[in-house]
């Protein structure tokens, strides 16, 4: 079983590891190709195509232009440790005893606009750069022709050599899973299709529900963000193996709903 979440863009660059363990990511040569390109832009491209401020635009160019080659411990950090968003903080990787952290390297895995796919353990320099951002390259005029075929493969090589049954847990953004093609991969396991060895999954997409001020159930930006976190967090220290197993997540209020949930789309409600 593989578990796909989304990056974040706030960042902590200081906290002390929590662990000494670091991998190095595999598409640096295609993360190489992005800084470069990215660089070579002026503050006000930066500003527009990202929808940031001035302050950020000129951290973002000095970033990319001082990225260090190779990367080392002395000048990144894990992933994990690193994207401090509402995903993240729920999840509490810093939490992780060494046993969950190889857990983790086996099952949990981060989409990038800069890095492609991260393991928790692959090692960042700090960065901004969202999946949706238009960046033209030598693929096409976005992120998603550039990494998409890749990610796709990636992801499915992944889940082969994981434990567990042969399920994408798809806890990312739908900026973010949409760098995957998470529908040809259900699609071709469902038909039982084997003409790409490997390229076929039972793709889940859990969906978190909290009440709104009129009373009605619907998914509340924030409120999913810290439900994804908590659930990809929960999946690695309980070592989840299957679809059902994902059903017994009950952190945070939520409980599972199976008279709204289909097989790929499991609903769980915030009960309190």
């Amino acid at each position: 079983m593989l578990i796909v979440v989304s990056p974040a863009k706030s960042l902590d660059l200081e906290s002390a590891l929590t662990t000494r363990r670091s991998t190095l990511p595999r598409y640096l040569e295609q993360t190489e190709e992005l800084v470069q390109i990215m660089a070579a832009r002026s503050t006000a491209q930066l500003r527009e195509m990202m929808g940031i401020s001035e302050e950020l635009a000129v951290l973002n160019q000095d970033r990319y232009r001082s990225f260090e080659w190779p990367f080392t411990p002395a000048n990144a950090r894990p992933a994990a440790l690193t994207f401090n968003g509402a995903v993240y903080q729920a999840m509490a990787p810093r939490t992780f005893d060494q046993r969950d952290w190889t857990e983790a390297g086996k099952t949990l895995r981060i989409l990038s606009g800069l890095y492609g796919i991260l393991r928790p353990l692959d090692l960042i320099q700090p960065y901004r750069l969202e999946m949706g951002v238009r960046v033209a390259n030598h693929r096409g005029p976005d992120l998603y022709s550039f990494w998409r075929p890749r990610l796709t493969r990636a992801v499915a090589e992944d889940l082969a050599s994981s434990p567990g049954a042969r399920v994408i847990v798809n806890l990312a953004s739908a900026e973010y899973s949409r760098a995957v093609d998470l529908e040809g991969l259900s699609q071709r396991f469902a038909a039982g299709n084997a003409s790409v060895p490997g390229l076929a999954a039972r793709v889940v997409s859990p969906r978190f529900e909290d009440r709104d001020p009129s009373g009605r159930w619907r998914v509340i930006s924030f409120s999913a963000k810290r439900a994804r976190g908590l659930m990809a967090g929960w999946l690695v220290r309980q070592r989840v193996r299957s679809a059902r197993g994902i059903t017994r997540f009950d952190l945070g209020g939520y409980r599972y709903v199976p008279e709204m949930s289909t097989g790929g789309i499991p609903v769980f409600r915030n009960l309190g």
